[in-house]
């Protein structure tokens, strides 16, 4: 029987708290982890809460630091604090198999996750995954200005795009740096289903399909969605994650 949904904090080094929800069910725990700026709240994490209540799903959502409703300052944020919060949430308030949602910066999170406890994820599901986008999406982007001003003085504030004004620090992009996975294969051997925007205007359609390549199992399905963007929320779009997940789960 799937309960309600709750909610909570995780205590995590110092002060640091992680928001998170939770519908307990039966079966594997569906894991999503959200993309950059964004929050356990979104479009595409709340159709999934709605699909876990309808099919019986465990299924864990929670913000990373200095996102959403956990506490952090975002100036000190990383892609490695990011995985460290994943795992933490995978360590300590779950248990057994795990499917991994991870949307664009989320994908990066969800295969570094996967290689870290191999033993316990045995299915993702990637929307429009953006691993290794620090250096090789991010980076290129940025102004000559921008980048004078990151080695200059250690920031830019970033005011395009849709995720309003933010600081984009020399600490984010040098850690971005040490935990690349494009470099070569990838030790992932588990059942992979990636979505991708082929009119994706932050992550190219090649981008994820290079992931795609790398990744070590042979049991990977890529769909390129033609009219489809980054956020991928459409209606149609949304079935077509509820339903990659429902696969997903099912393989278990």
């Amino acid at each position: 029987m799937v309960g309600s949904e709750t909610s909570g904090r995780l205590d995590r080094k110092g002060s640091e708290q992680i928001a998170w929800r939770r519908r307990a069910g039966p079966g594997p725990t569906v894991l999503w982890l959200g993309g950059f700026r964004s929050d356990m709240g979104g479009t595409k994490a709340d159709a999934l809460d709605r699909a876990a209540e309808t099919h019986g799903w465990d299924y864990v959502r929670f913000d990373y630091y200095a996102h959403g409703e956990s506490s952090g300052d975002w100036a000190l944020a990383t892609i490695g604090h990011w995985r460290e919060d994943a795992l933490a949430v995978i360590d300590r308030l779950t248990d057994g198999p795990l499917v991994l949602v991870g949307s664009s910066m989320g994908g990066w999170i969800a295969c570094l996750a996967a290689l870290a406890r191999p033993e316990r994820v045995k299915a993702m599901v990637l929307i429009a995954p953006a691993p290794d986008f620090t250096e090789l999406l991010m980076k290129p982007r940025l102004s000559p200005e921008a980048l004078a001003a990151i080695e200059r003085r250690g920031e830019w504030i970033e005011t395009s795009g849709y995720e309003g004004p933010y600081a984009i620090t020399r600490k984010f992009l040098d850690d971005g740096r040490d935990w690349q996975i494009l470099g070569g294969p990838i030790a992932v051997h588990v059942p992979v289903r990636i979505l991708q925007g082929q009119l994706d205007p932050d992550v190219p359609w090649t981008h994820a399909l290079k992931l795609a390549d790398q990744l070590a199992t042979q049991d990977v399905v890529f769909s390129l969605i033609k009219d489809g963007d980054h956020r991928l929320s459409s209606p149609a779009n949304l079935r077509r994650i509820t339903g990659a997940v429902s696969e997903a789960v099912n393989l278990i």
